[in-house]
Order: structure tokens, then sequence, then C-alpha cells
């Protein structure tokens, strides 16, 4: 196999000038992201502004850092490498991610854009143009701290997390059941915090099981915004027009991307951490059913079926501790269930009602 060291040096080559840099603190983890792109490093200040080192001044602190990243913004490469289509999980479709395995890292490359992703023991690298995909790069860090966590024994989730008087709620649900319209239907409780979006991590801690998120903003389809009156600003009333003019399914099911800044939308200091984790919520109603939104308490290894909807691959970014890289989408369902042996879990049933189950995850789950 190929080292990484020539592939580092073709990604930056030309590009040697790091002028611009992001310092984010994410509980005990720091990382550095070092940009030759003012427009990339303006987009990072802002899009991670809650968890951000410093404010303001962004200059290199003087602390060591847990993680470096480079953003490199240049033309797609074509480092001429067989890469190697990564396998989707159940239920996606389409190619996404290719990989390309290294004596002492992996190269990913992104289908669609021609980004080029770079993970080894000694540097992580983003190279192509990152301005026009800032989502891939912001996701790309995220990653880096996503294979942190685990490697310190958390376990990935495909949740959402509410915080409240400092306990967490995780939302979970199959592709496009509605746990982020959820949780922002709830956000309009200021008392209610943000945890994290659709990736929580959990780990148990001295007797008690801690729930953490990453800084990752909520990403949500236009049926979510044309629904709530606080998020509808986000799009323009003739845009608006034309989407509640569609079919209720076709609406709920249009995937048409916009992030949610929860500062700006729901005022400051709504985003926590990390957290003591209360209850699980699995949301398996459907818009379709003609019955009434139900909630009962289930035990998990009475109701495995409803597990896929909770575990979630660590996908081809994710490096452990030993160094070596995510090669199968085989779950270790045990984990899982051990996770949440001493955790109520809830499981939503009939006809999707999105006031009716806030109110209940406020007075009743998290009340």
């Amino acid at each position: 196999m190929e080292s990484s060291n020539s592939f580092a040096q073709q990604m930056i080559a030309g590009h040697e000038h790091l002028a611009y840099g992001t310092y984010l603190q994410l509980g005990d983890c720091r990382i550095s992201v070092q940009s030759n792109s003012e427009p990339l490093n303006g987009l990072l200040l802002h899009y991670f502004k809650p968890v951000l080192m410093q404010s303001g001044d962004q200059s290199v602190p003087v602390v060591p850092m847990d993680i470096e990243i480079i953003a490199i913004e240049r033309p797609p490469l074509d480092l001429d490498v067989e890469f190697v289509d990564w396998k989707r999980e159940p239920g996606k479709s389409g190619r996404k991610d290719s990989f390309f395995d290294l004596n002492d890292g992996r190269l990913i490359r992104k289908v669609r854009t021609g980004m080029v992703f770079l993970i080894s023991d000694q540097k992580q690298i983003a190279a192509g143009p990152c301005v026009a995909n800032d989502n891939q790069v912001i996701n790309f860090i995220n990653a880096q701290y996503m294979s942190w966590l685990q490697q310190r024994d958390w376990l990935i989730c495909h949740a959402s997390g509410l915080v409240y008087n400092e306990a967490a709620l995780a939302i979970a649900g199959f592709s496009g059941g509605g746990k982020s319209t959820l949780m922002l239907h709830t956000l309009e409780n200021p008392a209610i915090q943000f945890l994290t979006n659709d990736r929580l991590f959990v780990r148990e801690s001295n007797g008690q099981v801690e729930a953490a998120g990453i800084p990752k903003l909520p990403r949500i389809n236009p049926g979510t915004i044309v629904n709530n009156p606080r998020l509808k600003p986000m799009l323009n009333a003739e845009h608006i027009d034309r989407l509640l003019a569609l079919p209720k399914q076709t609406l709920w099911h249009l995937e048409e991307k916009y992030d949610v800044f929860i500062d700006q939308v729901y005022g400051p200091n709504r985003i926590v951490q990390q957290a003591p984790l209360r209850a699980l919520l699995i949301l398996s109603w459907d818009p379709n059913c003609p019955q009434p939104m139900t909630v009962s308490q289930v035990d998990l290894r009475q109701r495995r079926d409803l597990l896929p909807a909770v575990m979630k691959s660590p996908g081809p970014f994710y490096r452990d501790a030993n160094g070596h890289y995510y090669q199968e989408n085989i779950l270790p369902e045990a984990r899982y269930l051990r996770a949440f042996e001493n955790i109520v879990v809830y499981e939503a049933t009939g006809g999707v009602d999105f006031a009716a189950l806030s109110e209940l995850c406020q007075h009743e789950i998290l009340g």
C-alpha cells in the first residue's frame, strides 16, 4: 500500500500558505482548522460560532490541539487511484462516498462533488472546491470529533437530542421520520436546549448514561419549514405558496436541505454539549395512518425491530484508537442494548402529530 505523505503533498501543492484559522472547543477536545481560503474560514467561523475557543480574534491559541485539520480551497483533484464505492446503509441508495486505503491512512472521495479527504496518523486534509461544498468540510470536521468520541468508548446513535432541567431526551426514528421537526417544535419552550440534531453519542459514566452531541446544525426539509411559524422566514412567500400547493405526501418526502442556526432562530444560550440521558423516544408513526398518535413504553430487548432506528454506522471516516479504519456496516446490537438497558424507552405509533408529541415530551417524558 502507498503512504499518505505523497497524497498529502499533492493535495496541498501550490496552496501551502495557510493564513486562516478556526479553533473549536468541544467538551475536552480542541480542534484547529487551518485554511488557505478567507471565504471558507468566514463560513466556518459563522457556522461554529457557539463552540469557538474564543470569540472575535481567532489568533493561534497557545494550548495544544487534539485534532489538527487542513482545508484547501482548490479545483478538484485527480489522484490517479482506484477508489472503491462505500457500501451504504440499508434504505440508502445511490453513490455517495468512495475510498482508497493506504498503509497509514485512508483517502475518501465524494462522488458527486469531487471533494477529497485524507485521514492519516499525521494529517487530516480536505481538498477541492471547499467553499462550494462547505457542508462537506463541516461534516469532515465533525467526523474527526466523532472518531475522537468513539475512541473514548462513546457509542454513536442516529438520534436528535434535547435537554430540559439538565437531563437529555434522545429522539430516534427511521429516515424521514420527523425527529428534527419534533425537536424544533419542542424548542419553542425557552427552557429546553438543543443538544444535537442527527448524531447522538452515549456512554456509561459513574452509574449513569451520559449523552453528548456534535456541533452539526439541524438540516431540515421544506415540509418542516412551512409548518412552523418560527421557521417560515427562512423562505420567501412565493416559495412557501409553491410548497403548500404540493400534495401532502410529496411535501413530506421532499429533500431540499436548509440549516437552522439555533442561536439566531431560538435565541442565545440554547445549545449544550453534554447531559445525563433520561429517556429515548423512537418515532414509528406514519403520516398515512388514520389512527391517533399514541406513546407507549417498550423494552428494546423484546423489540429489536426498533434497534435499526437507533443504531448508526461509524462510516468511512471513522478510525479507531488502534488506527484501524471501519470496513463493514455490521453494527454491535449488544452494545446498544447495554447502553439503553437502564434508560426508559418510548415508542410513538399511529398518525403523525408533532404538536401533541411535543407537549408530551415536555410535560411527561422530560417533565
